[in-house]
């Protein structure tokens, strides 16, 4: 028994120094992990040359494939850019006449009939311009026509104005060469043919334009209802009434031009009428249509009806000029005010700007859509842009 006990203390103080020298104490897991934490894995070794070779292709095959779709990206939308302006036109188009048919619905209408109504509104206008333009046209062309025998014999009359032209600059012996040439029948061949597509080209786009103006009109709310789902919910509803005020003014402000061109339209009526310039319906309905472009429709209008007077008389196409002058003078400042006072509210040096940039953008479509883009800019930035710089 004392064996035992004497050899028992000695055993254990054996274990315990061999337990220190291993560093195994009795605490167990807590150990290993302040163990672990001394002694980090070391990651496993790989050689650096492949890793960089690795990552070097792949930076550049996808700094090249980004390049080649940003490439593609940008030549798709130079192809299409004349569909895309046709599709932004019948757009601007639905969302103007959008008041309209609205002004329908709420004296019990369903919006099918709404905008049935409106687009016939629209055809009649239409059909009704073309009623005045083309016999006017066609008269001219047929007494175009029936001149050119009249012509030809004054060309052989050596007496006559045209006969001496003829005796001098040999026009008619020009004429011929040109046309026998390979150049000049290439040329009349191109010309016919490009009056051909530009005519054809005319139909279909005007095709296009009513046809998805239709569609727009029709399923404006689905259409607006769909783009807001791709905003936040949170935020939809602030989003919502931003773009609802942006159609709104944009309906009032074609609202307010079509009233000033009208204006427009009866005073030009009323002058050719009085001073007895020919095709004066035609001519007004042609300034009213041309007045709703801004800034520059009205003087190119006044500039046409102009150079019609002058079949009257020079001083009648001298006093054609000094009204339609006058005129612009009273519409920027008397009658344009007070039919957008109601509309929008944008500075003058906005809208010349917004005019100028739009029609070196988009041509007469780009002018006419200007000032509603302002618009939008201009409630877009008291929303969301001015609000947040003032608080900070």
């Amino acid at each position: 028994m004392s064996a035992q006990s004497g050899a028992g203390p000695e055993s254990v103080r054996q274990e315990h120094g061999a337990v220190e020298r291993t560093g195994v104490h009795g605490s167990g897991p807590a150990d290993a992990v302040e163990t672990s934490r001394k002694a980090p894995q070391e990651p496993p070794r790989r050689d650096p040359r492949s890793g960089r070779r690795r990552s070097w292709v792949t930076v550049g095959f996808a700094l090249g494939l980004g390049a080649s779709l940003a490439w593609l990206a940008v030549q798709t939308v130079l192809r299409v850019s004349s569909m895309l302006t046709l599709l932004l036109l019948a757009v601007f188009i639905a969302i103007s006449l959008e008041p309209l048919v609205v002004w329908f619905t709420r004296r019990g209408l369903r919006r099918g009939w709404a905008v049935a109504i409106v687009l016939t509104g629209f055809v009649v206008v239409l059909g009704g311009f073309l009623a005045l333009v083309i016999p006017p046209v066609t008269k001219e062309v047929s007494a175009v026509v029936d001149a050119v025998p009249g012509w030809l014999q004054q060309v052989h009359d050596h007496q006559s104005a045209i006969g001496r032209l003829e005796d001098r600059y040999h026009l008619v012996e020009k004429a011929k060469q040109q046309i026998g040439s390979g150049d000049g029948a290439t040329g009349l061949a191109g010309g016919v043919l490009g009056a051909g597509q530009m005519v054809l080209s005319t139909l279909t786009s005007t095709a296009i334009v009513i046809t998805v103006t239709l569609y727009c009109m029709a399923a404006l709310p689905a259409i607006k209802q769909f783009c807001y789902r791709f905003v936040a919910a949170s935020r939809r509803e602030r989003v919502e009434g931003v773009a609802e005020e942006i159609m709104n003014r944009i309906g009032k402000f074609m609202l307010g031009n079509l009233v000033t061109s009208g204006i427009a339209g009866m005073a030009t009526f009323a002058w050719c009428a009085g001073t007895g310039v020919p095709y004066a319906a035609a001519l007004g309905i042609f300034t009213a249509l041309m007045d709703l472009i801004p800034i520059v429709g009205s003087t190119l209008a006044g500039v046409v009806v102009s150079l019609v007077a002058l079949s009257v008389s020079l001083p009648i196409a001298i006093a054609t000029a000094v009204f339609y002058v006058l005129f612009r003078v009273a519409e920027d400042y008397l009658i344009v005010p007070r039919a957008m006072k109601f509309a929008v509210d944008v500075h003058p040096l906005v809208t010349v700007l917004a005019v100028l940039i739009g029609g070196a953008l988009l041509g007469i479509i780009g002018a006419l859509v200007a000032i509603p883009a302002a618009v939008a800019v201009g409630l877009v930035l008291d929303e969301y842009v001015f609000p947040n710089t003032e608080r900070k």
